[in-house]
């Protein structure tokens, strides 16, 4: 864990805690070694930091590529582990690097939903993350977050107030053979079986 990540973590697990009484669920099932794709629902900002601060090691995100245009913002997204992605079309280098990462035993968040819900309501999955499923054979951590969008909501220009709770659940390893399908009908099958699992997570 370097130096920015760990920073940012600090202040992030102040502010989850200490604003929004922040509380984990399940919290004993992160606690395992080894690669995940961390799948969670996405209705705020704020859930990638306060999911990241919540892991006892650091983890591995997903940003948007454009956002790397911007030297600045890009330095400090790579400095917190993040992943540049084209949210509309993943592509070759996205899926090697995640790849390389789980097979070094790392974890990865993403949200199988691909943007953030405009009304806080879990969302159909894309194809995308069925995808990294299917190419990595990595073990899946369903993960669910209420009250970051009472917090946050999307177009909403201040904080407000809100008990945030992060929802772990079992740890998953997908039987790819099992499916009989191949390609998109078989990425969109792990997709819409990611998102089930984190609809069943509940306080």
């Amino acid at each position: 864990m370097n130096l920015s990540y760990r920073i940012a973590r600090c202040v992030f697990h102040e502010v989850a805690c200490g604003l929004f009484d922040f509380r984990v669920i399940g919290a004993e099932k992160m606690n395992f070694s080894g690669p995940a794709l961390i799948a969670a629902n996405h209705v705020s900002f704020l859930d990638p930091p306060f999911i990241g601060q919540a892991f006892p090691e650091a983890i591995h995100y997903f940003a948007r590529k454009t956002l790397f245009d911007h030297p600045l913002v890009g330095a400090v997204l790579r400095s917190w582990q993040s992943i540049p992605i084209d949210r509309d079309r993943p592509d070759a280098s996205s899926l090697k690097t995640t790849i390389r990462l789980l097979k070094a035993g790392k974890k990865v968040l993403m949200f199988p939903e691909g943007t953030r819900s405009p009304d806080g309501k879990l969302q159909s999955a894309e194809a995308g993350v069925g995808l990294f499923i299917a190419k990595s054979a990595a073990p899946v951590l369903p993960v669910r977050v209420f009250g970051t969008y009472e917090a946050y909501p999307r177009g909403a220009s201040t904080l407000r107030p809100s008990r945030i709770t992060l929802v772990i659940g079992d740890p998953w390893q997908p039987d790819i053979k099992s499916y009989a399908k191949e390609g998109k009908e078989l990425y969109q099958a792990l997709a819409d079986d990611v998102m089930h699992r984190i609809s069943e997570l509940s306080l």
